[in-house]
């Protein structure tokens, strides 16, 4: 069951009927986030109405202007930040000076990029994607929200946005945490989806998937008579699995919501990836920069777990699985366009090249 059939507002042919959602719970959860992008859409509608898209140059040397230098280039990348609502003082100075900075640092910081004061290409191109392409990106996005499933998640749910790279923690509908993720390459796309965890596993065997054994583990072992043991790994049945501990490609912890996708939430030794601007590296499985904070999260009102007893089990070396009490509800979702919980309108890349499949769809209605 979905929230809404309708196509979204102002696609071309639309007749502007407002959402219909069919409980107090999906009012809760998705009316503000709705809400906030269709004004955000208002803004750009109106924007584009008057004014053109004011495109920044670049060249090499761009990058290596730096706060306190002067450059001919300044005027124009203050006047497409102005545009775009990232910076007020519209003047026309030449000088980097500290206004410029944190408009550069808070636009890069709503477009997913790293977070400092360098001009670089990609914070150029993101800077020339024209205002329409905003605009048909918010309404692909109003139209995903439209698909949120409603379910009785008593308050406290987690989503998942891949384009985004990050897990959000809800609790009472409201932000309580978030920490970067790990998602599957374009080749293992991880799958957009909807489930309840119900499981961690502290310091898990991998059971590794019949397809990485002949992609990756047959040919590794025709090369390699030792590769089974220097990978920790062992025959198990007449599959193979990797032994629990640090070295284990699914960290110290797992944590399982049942779906016939065979995903789910991990933690991972290969910790340098999660400083990356884009992280889609995995087999389509979900790799947690904080695996011990969700866990602690999860298990905050069971007594008998407390952080240490946590922190032991994760480095014990004998698997060990936890029922949850209380099942969590998990969103895997995919928004390249959002508002977020301080109301800043955000963009992402479209990692998956989906949204132009699907405005197709949407301009057929």
């Amino acid at each position: 069951m979905y929230i809404l059939n309708e196509i979204p507002l102002n696609v071309p042919g639309n007749t502007g009927r407002k959402p219909q959602f069919k409980s107090k719970l999906a009012q809760t959860a998705v009316i503000p986030q709705y809400t906030a992008l269709r004004k955000a859409l208002n803004v750009y509608q109106s924007l584009t109405s008057k004014e053109k898209d004011i495109m920044v140059p670049y060249a090499a040397k761009l990058s290596l202007i730096k706060p306190g230098d002067t450059a001919s280039v300044l005027p124009i990348l203050r006047k497409r930040l102005t545009q775009l609502g990232d910076l007020t003082d519209n003047t026309t100075s030449k000088f980097y000076d500290d206004s410029l900075q944190a408009a550069v640092k808070r636009f890069k910081t709503r477009h997913g990029l790293n977070v400092d004061a360098q001009l670089n290409k990609g914070l150029v191109d993101e800077l020339n994607v024209p205002l329409e392409k905003r605009i048909q990106q918010m309404i692909i996005n109003l139209e995903r929200l439209r698909w949120i499933p409603v379910d009785d998640h008593g308050g406290e749910f987690i989503l998942v946005n891949i384009p985004e790279y990050k897990l959000h923690y809800y609790v009472d509908n409201k932000l309580a945490w978030n920490c970067r993720v790990v998602v599957g390459k374009v080749m293992t796309e991880t799958v957009i989806f909807s489930g309840h965890l119900q499981y961690i596993v502290f310091s898990p065997y991998w059971y590794i998937p019949p397809s990485i054994i002949k992609k990756e583990i047959k040919p590794g072992m025709a090369r390699n008579a030792n590769y089974l043991a220097s990978h920790n790994m062992e025959w198990n049945g007449g599959n193979v699995r990797q032994l629990p501990g640090v070295k284990n490609s699914l960290g110290l912890v797992k944590f399982i919501f049942p779906n016939s996708n065979n995903i789910y939430l991990h933690d991972t030794p290969a910790k340098p990836l999660f400083t990356k601007e884009e992280r889609a590296f995995s087999h389509g499985c979900i790799r947690v920069g904080e695996p011990r904070e969700l866990a602690i999260r999860l298990l905050r009102n069971d007594k008998q777990w407390t952080p240490e007893k946590i922190d032991n089990a994760m480095h014990r070396g004998t698997e060990n699985t936890v029922v949850l009490k209380n099942k969590v509800p998990v969103y895997i979702g995919y928004f390249t366009a959002f508002v977020d919980s301080q109301g800043v309108l955000n963009f992402r890349k479209d990692v998956y090249n989906r949204d132009g499949r699907l405005l197709e769809l949407l301009l057929q209605n």
